[in-house]
């Protein structure tokens, strides 16, 4: 009888263990596809973020083509018009498409609105200053334009509130079904203890994947920030480090703009704080530039009137703009440049003589003063670097920063491609410092090196 009990409690014992173990695999499995399903949600929304944010940079592109032609009335500013139309329905479609899955229909009903104003102002403005741009009337449909433009930006605004509102519920939900298992984990390891430490193993290689995978979406989002396109006969090479822990973005931003065959448009600029917010105003400060850019190629000019739109559009006295414009020609390697405030640009010349570019015009954002420009002559082998103020002020560990003199001394002991110059400047600061108190970003143009290297 004794033995036949201890066969049933030994079975009863096993059926309980197996049952525990059943459960356990079901609510894993249950909880992995949750969680997979709500970060394949919420690498939607942001996948909807990005394709707005470009639908607006199309936008822009088609308004400044319109304004540049009517002005100048030559066609080629016509050119990136035509090359918006193109892009913008499939954009459209992709964000209709997301909007549709999320059953997002305030979001959707925001997208039809803007479609309809886009369409109105394709029919009543842009289409009429196109085939006529002398009429008599061009003021009036450029106010028409503005109000028009101004629609749509609120629906944009509208739809970006409606998404970031979307994926805080996702993240939120996301983190709730976390903590959800976690608990059930703690509650699964009094029971059956044996069951929770097989389960951990698995638990932690998800949370891998999932950390993994919002990097790389946060690395993406830091590629649509800064980016540069390539130059003939020249070497580019880059970097960017946010200070801002579990971060990829920051207030840093830089940018090479092909404008023309012989122009490029060159920007560096460094927004006061850091991490996501900053990062908001690095995008309105991109697409600004370049906007105004189109329209004027002297550098004290665009930095002035960027000036005027920086403080009007963003009220806050607290934030402010350290930034340098240039315009390169690429066939007679001139630089023309203007520098807001912004001491950290260096050229190294091919001999191996090292020059600091000296600040041109006040801070952006803090008041109006006029800025005036400088002219660069430019050699083969020359390197110009242009970076922001988290490489001098890296602190060692001793708490010294090392300052414009140590990025001479730096610059001038580096020599081959720029790329190579740049990732050497990087591992020095690595090495010196333990944790950037600033963002640091630093783009680098090797000259007359026979080939174009991205």
């Amino acid at each position: 009888m004794r033995t036949f009990l201890r066969a049933a409690g030994a079975l009863t014992a096993t059926a309980i263990l197996a049952f525990g173990l059943f459960l356990a695999v079901n609510s894993t499995l249950a909880t992995r596809a949750t969680i997979r399903a709500a970060f394949d949600h919420e690498r939607a929304i942001q996948n909807a973020q990005l394709d707005l944010s470009e639908l607006l940079k199309l936008q822009l592109d088609e308004e400044t083509a319109v304004r540049g032609f009517t002005i100048t009335r030559e066609t080629v500013f016509l050119e990136p018009y035509y090359a918006a139309s193109v892009q913008f329905l499939p954009l459209d479609h992709s964000i209709s498409s997301i909007f549709g899955q999320e059953h997002m229909v305030a979001a959707l009903n925001a997208l039809q609105e803007f479609n309809q104003t886009h369409e109105e102002w394709h029919q009543v403005v842009a289409q009429p200053l196109i085939a006529h741009p002398t009429v008599r009337y061009a003021i009036d449909l450029a106010k028409r334009g503005k109000a028009l433009i101004d629609g749509e930006r609120n629906d944009a605004a509208e739809m970006q509130m409606l998404l970031t509102q979307r994926d805080d519920l996702l993240r939120r939900q996301t983190q709730d079904e976390i903590n959800r298992t976690g608990y059930t984990r703690a509650g699964w390891l009094v029971a059956f203890g044996l069951i929770a430490l097989l389960f951990n193993a698995y638990q932690s290689r998800l949370t891998r994947e999932l950390e993994q995978e919002r990097t790389t979406t946060e690395t993406l989002q830091r590629a649509f920030q800064s980016e540069f396109e390539p130059l003939p006969h020249c070497q580019i090479g880059s970097a960017y480090i946010s200070a801002t822990r579990h971060a990829a973005v920051g207030g840093d931003v830089f940018d090479l703009y092909r404008m023309t065959d012989r122009l490029a448009l060159m920007l560096i600029a460094d927004v006061s704080g850091k991490g996501v917010d900053a990062a908001v105003i690095t995008a309105f400060i991109k697409f600004t530039i370049r906007g105004i850019a189109l329209r004027r190629h002297d550098p004290a000019e665009i930095l002035a009137e960027f000036n005027t739109a920086f403080q009007r559009a963003v009220p806050n006295p607290d934030l402010f703009v350290s930034m340098l414009v240039g315009v390169l020609d690429i066939e007679s390697r001139t630089l023309t440049y203007a520098s807001g405030g912004h001491d950290s640009a260096y050229l190294r010349r091919a001999n191996g003589t090292v020059e600091s570019l000296p600040v041109t015009g006040p801070i952006l954002g803090v008041m109006e003063q006029p800025f005036s420009t400088k002219v660069l002559q430019l050699e083969q082998g020359d390197v110009l670097l242009l970076a922001t103020d988290g490489l001098t002020e890296s602190r060692d560990r001793k708490g010294r920063q090392l300052n414009e003199s140590g990025v001479l001394g730096w610059l001038a002991q580096s020599d081959g491609g720029a790329q190579q110059i740049v990732d050497g400047l990087v591992s020095r600061v690595r090495k010196r410092t333990s944790q950037l108190s600033d963002d640091l970003a630093m783009l680098a143009i090797r000259f007359g090196d026979g080939v174009a290297v991205a």
